[in-house]
């Protein structure tokens, strides 16, 4: 056995079905030996593309996605998107191809330092310089990547390794590492001072991040939020935490986030902070959670602890784990003043749009088209204008609320929405994006009618980036610089020529027929949703 085939050997022992990338030469000895295997290669039309639909295969399916693509460009292409997964903490093993070990710094032909270069952005990296070592690196490699704080996992496979035999084959059957002991269980004392704190809290409020869904412990939260009667808002990434009709839930929580939430988080005496960063684009103001009230942040990694504000009560461990463990412990508390008033602030806070008729409201169809939606459906949101209108407007029930939230990809939805769908065959998969954001990912309806992946994609095209446009317009009055998106194509022609069937919104009295049209049944379908190239998503 040579170290290619061992490579796909590895990604067998650890259940892997499917792998998105590229090829090239230096990766080529991996790939022939894929061929040999039962793992289903996807090839993507950009390497960036390969870690986001990976991405959106490891949150669906809560495994670890794998992407693979060759050394030099192919390499330096796949770091936004391993960028994209580690700000947001997704698992992946992201593996590259490497000129022969021997020429590595000569500046060879499509050499390039991927392991240096994406130092900070990988929770890991390996350079594998002997075959014999592939099996424990790759078992290493999946435990890294898929337990304490999530996150890639780079391995560098120069062509000579690849191509090298191995002495002996042997898969190991577990993970020893000296230097790596991820914390899962919380501290028992620190779990009994916050529920003596919960106990005599008035105004207690839970803020969920991407952490409660990692670790799988949605059922928990609400379970934990009725019991108590603790209210819950969330950060953009924890969003599906909670179902949004939830009578305990009180939106997304940040600068675009819903005033209720914010006041909520203002205005509590006790604040949970779950699995999430304490980063500026939910808590721009640290000193709003910290300032005269009891602070607890819960997180699984304890760097995150105290970065960005001072907790009260630090508790490192997973949210499952400690969730199952709080609710061991009974107390009693009466919360039912607070949560009325929040009930009041829910319904006179209300945000009041007065959209424009001549165009789609993007609030209103957000809306509509999450609330047709099946029950269990995947809704991706891509970035700018859009994402802002997804995240506050989406129904969320059984399903899962997909997007780049520490990075803000542009170019996520597509991919991560591919990558979704091939993970979950039989759940509902829309991607929302607007025309700057298509233009940065349509190639890949290539990979969607190559392989059958049945996406259904909606376009908010306002002719303009337009978060960056609203920016200027309040930052710069109205002076607007690389922001006008014409000489985009016409889309109709575009969904023709990757035979997508193709539909367009742009009477809003058509609003209803034509989101049961494009969800009709599962075939892909290209929705052009027309909106006011000025709207705001204030």
């Amino acid at each position: 056995m040579n170290g290619a085939q061992a490579m796909v050997k590895c990604l067998e022992k650890e259940g892997v079905e499917m792998i998105f990338g590229y090829p090239g030469v230096a990766i080529c000895p991996f790939y022939d030996s894929v061929l040999d295997s039962g793992i289903r290669p996807i090839l993507i039309r950009t390497e960036q593309n390969a870690a986001h639909a990976a991405s959106g295969m490891a949150r669906v399916t809560k495994k670890v996605g794998v992407c693979a693509v060759t050394s030099g460009p192919g390499a330096t292409n796949l770091i936004t998107g391993i960028a994209t997964a580690f700000a947001d903490s997704i698992p992946l093993v992201c593996i590259t191809g490497q000129v022969n070990s021997e020429l590595i710094g000569s500046d060879v032909f499509q050499e390039a330092d991927i392991t240096g270069a994406a130092e900070s952005f990988v929770k890991y990296s390996y350079l594998v310089k002997n075959a014999d070592d592939i099996p424990r690196i790759f078992k290493e490699a999946f435990y890294i990547a898929n337990t304490g704080r999530k996150g890639p996992v780079l391995i560098d496979v120069p062509v000579d390794v690849q191509n090298a035999e191995l002495k002996k084959f042997e898969y190991p059957k577990t993970v020893s590492m000296r230097t790596y002991k991820p914390t899962v269980k919380g501290h028992a004392v620190q779990i009994k001072k916050v529920m003596a704190e919960l106990e005599k809290a008035k105004r207690p409020v839970i803020c969920a991040g991407g952490g409660v869904l990692l670790s799988d412990a949605q059922k928990m939260l609400r379970d934990f939020s009725h019991k108590y009667q603790v209210p819950v808002v969330t950060t953009m990434m924890g969003i599906g935490s909670m179902q949004t009709e939830d009578e305990m839930y009180f939106g997304m929580v940040g600068n675009n986030g819903a005033p209720c939430a914010n006041r909520a988080m203002s205005e509590a005496d006790m604040v949970i902070m779950i699995g999430a960063r304490v980063a500026d684009r939910a808590v721009n103001q640290p000193e709003i959670i910290t300032k005269d009230k009891v602070l607890v942040h819960m997180d699984v990694d304890p760097a995150e602890i105290g970065k960005n504000a001072g907790p009260t009560i630090p508790l490192v461990g997973d949210a499952r784990h400690i969730f199952e463990d709080m609710m061991k412990l009974e107390i009693c508390c009466e919360h039912s003043l607070w949560v009325q008033t929040l009930y009041e602030y829910r319904q006179t806070m209300k945000e009041k749009r007065v959209p424009d008729p001549a165009f789609i409201d993007p609030v209103a169809f957000v809306h509509t088209l999450s609330d047709k939606m099946e029950r269990n459906g995947i809704y991706v949101a891509d970035v700018g204008q859009n994402q802002i209108w997804s995240c506050r407007n989406c129904l969320v029930r059984d399903g899962s609320f997909l997007t780049s939230g520490g990075m803000g990809t542009m170019g996520y939805s597509i991919p991560a929405a591919m990558g979704a769908k091939l993970g979950q065959p039989d759940r509902q998969v829309v991607a929302v994006c607007g025309d700057g954001s298509f233009q940065m990912s349509m190639m890949e309806l290539a990979t969607m009618r190559q392989h059958n992946v049945p996406v259904k994609i909606v376009v908010m095209a306002n002719k303009y980036l337009g978060m960056v446009r609203e920016f200027q317009q309040n930052t710069y009055h109205g002076r607007y610089c690389a922001v006008d998106l014409s000489g985009s194509p016409d889309l109709s022609k575009i969904a023709e020529a990757y035979k997508v069937r193709f539909l367009r919104l742009s009477d809003p009295d058509k609003m209803q027929e034509t989101i049961d049209e494009f969800l009709r049944d599962d075939d892909s379908v290209l929705m052009e949703c027309v909106i006011n190239p000025m709207d705001t998503v204030k």
